[in-house]
């Protein structure tokens, strides 16, 4: 075996390792959640008119799983992306390493953050627009339909708000720099101007009260992007010097 392959061995049993860290951490945080599902969603339905129905005796096993597995994902976030930095961290400066490992606390936050607006602010809002259209239908939910409903209303928000954390540790790794960002901007408005019509009711007003919010991610990226850039330039010169 060459020296080659002996090293690309050894970096396939560290990702495998991480990988299983992250699993075992994602189903101990599932397991966890689900001690407290019950509560959970009872919460989430309070302001329903009635219970839910289900179809099958197996529908409220599933609905638990899918309210647990969210908070278990929540709490696996940082956990992975720390292991992320463990994987990459060989190969990075001692500076790199501190400075990338900061941004995983902000994983979790941004999510959490994400889940906030889209529950309270998308969700609500797509949520009134389809029931005003039921108004000639019977309206009876089933209770897997609701909560699928729930978190595509959801979960999307909190993966979009890790943007600007994944930009500024590319931007640190010098992926990414501002220049390219600021370049990208027209696609990367259509990106986010195509997800926003997607998941929103097809009226102008619902598309810009999260196209909005999109945009400001963005710029707020290319903002700490080019925060980031010249605090690495200013570090790569006082290293030159």
């Amino acid at each position: 075996m060459t020296e080659q392959d002996m090293h690309l061995t050894e970096h396939l049993a560290e990702l495998r390792k991480r990988l299983i860290v992250t699993l075992c951490t994602f189903l101990v945080a599932l397991c966890g959640a689900f001690v407290y599902v019950e509560r959970i969603y009872l919460w989430l339905t309070r302001d329903l008119d009635g219970k839910l129905q289900v179809l099958s005796p197996s529908d409220p096993l599933w609905v638990y799983f899918m309210i647990a597995g969210v908070f278990a994902i929540a709490v696996t976030i940082p956990v992975a992306g720390f292991q992320v930095w463990r994987f990459i961290a060989p190969g990075l400066r001692p500076a790199e390493r501190r400075t990338s490992l900061a941004y995983i606390p902000a994983l979790a936050v941004l999510f959490l953050i994400g889940l906030a607006f889209g529950y309270l602010v998308i969700y609500p809002m797509v949520l009134s627009f389809l029931g005003g259209l039921s108004g000639n239908f019977v309206t009876s939910y089933t209770a897997d339909k609701y909560f699928r409903f729930m978190i595509n209303m959801t979960v999307p928000f909190g993966v979009l708000f890790e943007m600007p954390v994944i930009v500024m540790f590319l931007t640190s790794l010098g992926i990414l720099n501002p220049v390219r960002l600021a370049k990208m901007r027209r696609v990367a408005y259509l990106v986010l101007t195509i997800v926003a019509v997607t998941i929103t009711p097809p009226d102008l007003v619902s598309d810009i009260l999260v196209i909005i919010p999109l945009f400001l991610l963005y710029e707020i990226s290319v903002g700490l992007s080019r925060f980031v850039y010249r605090k690495r330039l200013a570090k790569l010169e006082a290293v030159a010097d």
